[in-house]
């Protein structure tokens, strides 16, 4: 078996394997799942270093196993009926009518909903959020104490079952989920929307909400991250659809239903027009965090992440003045501004017609200084020389550093994107229905 390819050779082998299962032709589906099973074993043991890919690929091949089981018993019911004398194609029982056809239509549905989960990590921590304290620590004891400290939360103590984060568009609300689905280290992380539930078939909208919370507790502990909630669950009224009625009514009782055990899964929703949801749905998230526009010291710290390690000289200062001279502005906004910024000294470059030769550090050895770097400059440089861009040799730009000026340029053509009204209704119903994160 090939080193390097036995996963690469696994997936090609699955993919064959359900394409002969949906087509019926259940003996060369059941070699095909064997055969993957196989391949990924093999990578596991040596193309996979990452734990949380291995557990993924161990829930995959479990799943191919109970598939291939079913198979070998179908196949061996299907010999005994050859040697009884009953026709082939004929349904003779509830197990055959189950296995050919409630089953399939299960494992469609999930197999849909797999993509909904997150795999590979973000790999954005809680540092990584500016601010939103409230919000993080609500977090932490609804998905990350009970993961850790289980004995806590037994009798009365139990974890919350509904988190909805609401605010205005741009302060972070799926940024945090993301920060969530990274720090649930031993949680599976569902990342569903609308196009995931809804169908246009009878039915099949509601089916995908019992599947997805059905998923959520085989693999339980789970996050239900359900983004822009407002579009599966807005207030109930008689000019709505049907079918619009009925994936609401699914949500409410996979909440919060009748018979239905939620111990250890955590439906986590976001919208930034809390208003629109249907009053029982807007109960059963049972916190409800407004995410506001970011403060001073949060505006401050997020130009500093924006910027990362790209080359700058700003002082703290300047970010002190960044940070008071943006109110108003939400974090999607101020990533735009240092993106802009960012985008400066790429211009000055492509509009320079002078260039002066400076010292860096080697980009392959920082420990070597090159002293043959070129650095656009005005005209008017004593060390200048007239060249264009398209002459400088790819490897010998140096990167102009971002300067406050630059910060200032970007902030001129870049306005905030929250409207006050929007903010007053947010307001509102923060005193009517939630707290502040």
């Amino acid at each position: 078996m090939a080193s390097g390819g036995a996963l690469q050779k696994a997936i090609e082998l699955v993919t064959k394997a359900t394409e002969e299962d949906k087509s019926n032709n259940y003996a060369e589906a059941l070699r095909l799942y064997e055969s993957a099973v196989e391949y990924f074993l093999h990578a596991m043991k040596y193309e996979v270093p990452n734990e949380r890919a291995k557990d993924t690929i161990r829930a995959k091949c479990k799943e191919y196993l109970n598939r291939a089981e079913k198979l070998k018993e179908h196949l061996g019911k299907k010999k005994k009926a050859e040697k009884a004398g009953v026709p082939v194609g004929k349904k003779n029982s509830k197990d055959s009518d189950s296995d050919e056809e409630s089953d399939p239509a299960k494992k469609k549905m999930e197999s849909r909903l797999e993509g909904a989960i997150v795999a590979e990590k973000p790999n954005i921590r809680w540092d990584d959020v500016a601010g939103l304290e409230g919000a993080k620590a609500a977090l932490k004891e609804a998905v990350i104490l009970p993961i850790k400290f289980p004995h806590m939360f037994t009798g009365k103590r139990q974890a919350w079952r509904g988190i909805l984060l609401f605010g205005p568009p741009g302060t972070g609300k799926t940024f945090l989920a993301k920060a969530v689905a990274t720090e649930a280290n031993n949680s599976t992380f569902f990342s569903v929307s609308s196009a995931d539930l809804v169908s246009k078939w009878m039915g099949e909208s509601e089916q995908h909400v019992k599947t997805l919370f059905s998923m959520a507790r085989e693999q339980k502990p789970s996050i239900i991250f359900i983004d822009e909630v407002d579009s599966l669950c807005s207030s109930r009224s008689e000019q709505e659809s049907e079918s619009a009625r009925r994936i609401k009514t699914e949500f409410l009782v996979q909440m919060q239903g009748v018979g239905n055990q939620n111990d250890g899964v955590l439906v986590l929703g976001a919208t930034n027009i809390p208003w629109t949801l249907d009053s029982a749905i807007r109960r059963r998230f049972e916190k409800r965090i407004y995410i506001p526009l970011p403060e001073k010291h949060a505006r401050k710290n997020m130009f500093m992440l924006n910027l990362g390690d790209t080359p700058h000289c700003l002082s703290n200062e300047d970010f002190d003045y960044l940070g008071e001279f943006t109110e108003g502005f939400s974090g999607a906004d101020i990533s735009i501004v240092v993106r802009d910024a960012l985008m400066q000294p790429v211009r000055k470059v492509q509009t320079a017609t002078h260039f002066k030769k400076v010292s860096g550090r080697s980009r392959d050895d920082p420990n070597v200084i090159v002293h043959d770097y070129l650095m656009p400059c005005s005209p008017g440089d004593p060390n200048a020389f007239e060249m264009t861009w398209e002459q400088v040799p790819s490897d010998k730009l140096y990167e102009p550093e971002v300067t406050m000026a630059d910060m200032k340029c970007a902030l001129n053509d870049c306005k905030p994107s929250v409207n006050q009204a929007d903010l007053d209704k947010l307001r509102q119903f923060t005193e009517e229905f939630g707290q502040e994160g």
